[in-house]
């Protein structure tokens, strides 16, 4: 579970209710046609750009990554891909079927090594897999930028039509006040949408699409090592090239002091 996006969206939803309990009452900033005109809106644009089909696959791609994905660091699979390499070279690679892998594309090559597939087929079939997970994660990212930016000019056009309303009845009192709350409401809620919760997440999908580009290349480059029967100590030293420099160390570090 991704506590950073729970505590995000909370403490920033908590700022906000506190500075409206401080100055007044939350009633007098609940306004349903307003509601209606942000989500409604930036839904409607969203579907104009994207497939009915796309959108509700980013949805789902964009809560799974936001709320529930755990981060899987490069050094982690590095010593996971070289724990392989010498499962299979003391039991050969059915030993492989034994061990219990996270990452499904790693757990996928693992299993395409213990049933004695070409190598060719390996990595053309682990490279497709690679390139549709990123493509959903780019369709995602796209998506929800899309609803970041849809809901502020939805926001806009709500206090436009508020404030139409609010000029054209000038001469009813009680009619001024339900079309200011439309007026400014709309603008809030959409200021809020944005900036609370889409854009954020789009962040944080594109985040995430850098970090699994290197991490599934990472591993179909182990995975091609270990059906090539290289040794852990020479996958080691060619997958540490995909790490920064300041974390090349702390891969370094476990050879030392085996040697």
């Amino acid at each position: 579970m991704d506590l950073a996006t729970i505590i995000g969206i909370i403490v920033g939803a908590a700022v906000i209710a506190f500075a409206i309990f401080m100055g007044g009452s939350f009633g007098a900033f609940l306004d349903v046609p307003s509601v209606f005109i942000v989500i409604g809106g930036g839904f409607a644009a969203t579907l104009i750009r994207f497939p009915l089909a796309g959108v509700g696959q980013a949805l789902i791609t964009g809560g799974r990554v936001a709320f529930t994905h755990k981060k899987v660091e490069p050094r982690e699979l590095i010593e996971r891909i070289a724990e392989m390499s010498d499962v299979v070279r003391r039991q050969g690679p059915l030993g492989l079927e034994g061990i219990e892998l996270d990452e499904a594309n790693l757990r996928k090559g693992a299993q395409y090594i213990a049933d004695g597939y070409d190598g060719a087929f390996i990595r053309e079939t682990m490279e497709l897999e690679r390139d549709q997970y990123l493509n959903r994660l780019s369709e995602g990212q796209r998506v929800f930028k899309s609803l970041g930016d849809a809901a502020p000019a939805f926001g806009m056009i709500g206090t436009l039509v508020g404030l139409v309303q609010m000029l054209g009845n000038m001469d009813d009192p009680s009619a001024i006040g339900p079309a200011m709350a439309v007026a400014l409401l709309t603008t809030l809620y959409g200021a809020v949408i944005a900036n609370l919760v889409c854009l954020p997440i789009s962040d944080k999908l594109l985040a995430k699409f850098d970090v699994e580009e290197v991490n599934q290349t990472l591993i179909i480059d182990g995975i091609m090592s270990i059906r090539d029967g290289k040794s852990p100590n020479l996958i080691r030293e060619m997958l540490v090239a995909y790490l920064p420099e300041n974390q090349r160390e702390a891969v370094d570090e476990p050879q030392l002091r085996a040697a």
